[in-house]
C-alpha cells in the first residue's frame, strides 16, 4: 500500500484534473479555486470504501464546475460566502458557519458568492475506494 503522502499527491493530481476539466465552463482569466487533500483513510470496518477530508478555497469570482462524487460529502464552510447550486434544486447561499450535505451522485457545483471575498470550505467525503473523488459533468 502506498504512503499517505504518495496517495495524498495522487489525489490532489485527481482533483487538479477534475478541476482542469471545467475550465471550458468558466472564462479562462477566471481565478481558480484550489483544493487541498488533507487526510484519506480506508474505512474501517467497511470493505471498498474510504474517508477523505479536504478543504476549497474559491478567490472572488472562482467557479468549482459540476461534478458529482462516488459516495457522500458532508461539508461546512469555514470562511465567507458561497453557492452550492445542484441540480434539480434551489440554488444554497451559505455563510461562514453553515454546513451542507451532498447525497452519492448529487451533480453540483460550488462557487464564491457574487460580489463577495470568496471563501473555504471544509468537506469530508465517504467514497467508493479506487474512484476518483469527484467526477465533471456536463
Amino acid at each position: 500500500m502506498p504512503t499517505r503522502s504518495v496517495a495524498a499527491r495522487a489525489l490532489i493530481a485527481t482533483l487538479s484534473l477534475g478541476v482542469a476539466a471545467h475550465a471550458q465552463d468558466t472564462p479562462a482569466n477566471a481565478p481558480q479555486a484550489k483544493r487541498t487533500v488533507l487526510d484519506k483513510h480506508d474505512q474501517s470496518g467497511v470493505p471498498g470504501k474510504e474517508i477523505i477530508i479536504g478543504t476549497a478555497e474559491l478567490p472572488a469570482g472562482a467557479v468549482i464546475g459540476w461534478h458529482m462524487h462516488d459516495g457522500d460529502e458532508s461539508g461546512y464552510v469555514l470562511r465567507g460566502n458561497l453557492v452550492l447550486k445542484t441540480r434539480g434544486q434551489p440554488d444554497q447561499v451559505l455563510k461562514a458557519g453553515d454546513h451542507f450535505f451532498n447525497p452519492r451522485g448529487a451533480v453540483h457545483s460550488l462557487a464564491a458568492a457574487p460580489g463577495g471575498d470568496g471563501g473555504t470550505a471544509l468537506s469530508t467525503w465517504i467514497i467508493d475506494k479506487g474512484k476518483p473523488l469527484a467526477e465533471p459533468v456536463k
